[in-house]
């Protein structure tokens, strides 16, 4: 077993090299974002969209040395004046985005709105000169993709998808391990997300004072179907389709981004899906259990769950099954297990006479006779545990504001951001359409 400090070491070194060959792509040597910034300058970053999500992105970007919040973007007044309680009172504070983007102070925006505010928020984010994180799942509608690559690729913009396992050293190790040919060849990947509570189920509280008059309504709605003021789409907004893309877009874009990086693939060739509405009837149009098996042009398999009506213990992980080993990853840990082939391949022989029984198994032995195995005992499982404290989120937001600095590509830019977040909605497009979805990762359009 490695110790931690060679784990972190290698894991870095194996996620920096497969950043820089994979995502490498020229930028314009004259254009303002190819300046690389002095280490010494403070990247100035707003938040637009300050809600659970968005406020715990801000705090653990704010811990990465060289970054200050200058900006609040939020449709409700309270998380508005709760930014400010937060960060300082000189803060600015708007319900419209589009001020923050006006300010020339503002280096980069972390976007953490609703799903189907996303592209247009980072469209005008890019134009605007900005450098964008923008949260998971990058896209709402399949055409939100080409908009946001075609327009991080004309502005010459740094774009960070936030699924920040990407950058995550433990998944770098897994990525080693599998490239090394730890467990053989990969055959199937097994992935799943259980949640057992309310909050888990996407019921978060609706303050006491939500109204039109504290809710900016409408510029919520956005693009969204015209619907009366309702203080839980505003706030539950991942129920309905309107506003979230399900536990696929939440939840499931997590593993297709973790399968992806650690296997190199780009995704899917064909899909089905399926689930239902098990349990949280509450007016929600979303399922909260799905299940989805897709097909990769590597030669592996990936099978999908979330269930949000899990009656154990509420947990997530991968478990990638190759010809001599399987390699597991939950939570901060990797773990590889193998079990050596028999070295004879046995015999059937029981329903034959017994006379037969006693010449097969005498010629049997003779090609194989029978071995005391001797020597160490075989290191059949290793495990890699990362420090304890270890933050993912921590590292993905430092390899953001890095790239802010250096004009260097990010570990999960607006392509790879596509590839997990289209693959993943083939599940909802598959339940819609009761049919299998087939997709081309290489031009990321539907088949």
């Amino acid at each position: 077993m490695l110790d931690r400090r060679t784990f972190v070491q290698s894991a870095v070194k194996t996620a920096t090299i497969a950043a820089a060959a994979t995502y490498m792509r020229p930028l314009t040597a004259q254009s303002s974002s190819s300046v690389a910034r002095s280490p010494n300058d403070a990247i100035q970053f707003a938040l637009i969209g300050a809600g659970i999500q968005g406020q715990g992105d801000t705090r653990t970007a704010l811990q990465v040395p060289g970054v200050k919040l200058v900006a609040v973007a939020d449709c409700y007044d309270g998380r508005l004046a709760h930014s400010k309680e937060m960060w300082g009172s000189d803060l600015f504070t708007t319900r419209d985005y589009r001020e923050i983007l006006a300010r020339k102070d503002v280096d980069a925006v972390l976007i953490a709105t609703p799903d189907h505010w996303h592209k247009q928020a980072a469209v005008d984010a890019m134009q605007a000169g900005k450098d964008v994180y923008l949260e998971k799942p990058m896209i709402h509608l399949y055409s939100d993709g080409p908009e946001i690559i075609g327009a991080a690729r004309s502005t010459h913009r740094i774009l960070q998808v936030g699924s920040q396992r990407v950058s995550s050293i433990v998944y770098a190790k897994a990525k080693e391990l599998l490239a090394s040919g730890a467990i053989g060849k990969l055959n199937m990947v097994t992935a799943r997300w259980d949640r057992n509570s309310s909050i888990g189920a996407w019921n978060y509280t609706v303050p006491l004072d939500a109204s039109v008059e504290t809710c900016d309504w409408p510029r919520f709605l956005g693009s969204a179907p015209k619907v009366p003021f309702s203080g839980e789409r505003f706030f539950q907004w991942r129920k309905w389709k309107d506003y979230g893309s399900g536990v696929a877009g939440d939840l499931f874009v997590h593993l297709f981004s973790g399968t992806h990086f650690i296997t190199g693939a780009k995704g899917p060739t064909r899909a089905v899906a399926t689930g239902g509405l098990r349990y949280w009837k509450d007016g929600r149009d979303v399922n909260d259990v799905l299940l989805a098996l897709l097909d990769y042009p590597e030669g592996f398999n990936l099978s999908l769950r979330v269930n949000f009506v899990d009656g154990g213990e509420e947990s997530e992980g991968f478990l990638f099954t190759g010809s001599e080993g399987i390699m597991e990853i939950a939570g901060n840990t990797v773990t590889v297990t193998r079990t050596p082939p028999a070295a004879e391949p046995g015999y059937t022989v029981s329903t034959f006479t017994d006379a037969m029984q006693r010449e097969y198994i005498e010629q049997y032995r003779k090609k194989y006779p029978i071995a005391h195995p001797t020597g160490p005992l075989p290191q059949n499982i290793q495990r890699f545990i990362a420090p304890t404290g270890y933050s993912d989120s921590y590292d993905h937001f430092h390899n953001f504001f890095d790239a802010v600095r250096s004009r260097q590509p990010v570990v999960e830019d607006a392509t790879f951001g596509f590839r997990a977040a289209g693959a993943a909605l083939l599940s909802n497009l598959s339940v819609e359409r009761d049919s299998v979805i087939h997709w081309n990762p290489e031009t990321m359009k539907l088949i």
